[in-house]
């Protein structure tokens, strides 16, 4: 099991993050209905944010024009989705850098070292091995009182590998 560094998972930052940023590319949103990330894309949609599609697959998803690149979004972006697998980061990272993000927000899984000190040394935050949707529902939604007063919800994966 590859291990997170602490800074990565801050609960400050993370609450800092999703009160503040207003646009989110989504590198790797799927226009597959079924997929978590069109649902955490929808989601996000639903509660306020700009969200970017990034998937050269597509040419629309979730309403909005898909682009093929992170390089190829033609406006600011306050954080990076990424639903990529963990060995596409370091680009993605570079390409964030680039853009000028806030915020690298990797999810579940999507843990590359090198990719997140990319980022970091690029003044970029890093989020790496959180889900978006459960973190802005622990922070912002309605799990509000219950996850964070009690912190007894959480986004941690536990015995799975």
């Amino acid at each position: 099991m590859t291990t997170v560094p602490e800074r990565y998972q801050d609960p400050l930052a993370i609450q800092r993050v999703l009160n503040t940023a207003r646009t989110i590319a989504i590198v790797g949103l799927s226009n597959n209905e079924l997929r978590a990330s069109y649902f955490v894309g929808y989601y996000l949609k639903r509660h306020g944010y700009r969200v970017l599609p990034v998937n050269p697959r597509a040419t629309e998803i979730l309403g909005e024009t898909s682009y093929a690149s992170l390089l190829d979004v033609p406006e600011p972006v306050d954080i990076v989705n990424v639903f990529r697998a963990p060995d596409a980061l370091p680009e993605i990272a570079e390409q964030a850098v680039r853009v000028g993000a806030g915020t690298l927000w990797c999810q579940f899984g999507v843990i590359n070292e090198a990719g997140g000190r990319t980022a970091e040394d690029g003044g970029v935050t890093v989020v790496m091995d959180r889900c978006i949707k459960v973190e802005h529902a622990r922070y912002v939604g309605r799990m509000h009182w219950l996850g964070f007063n009690t912190q007894r919800i959480t986004s941690v994966r536990t015995g799975l590998q």
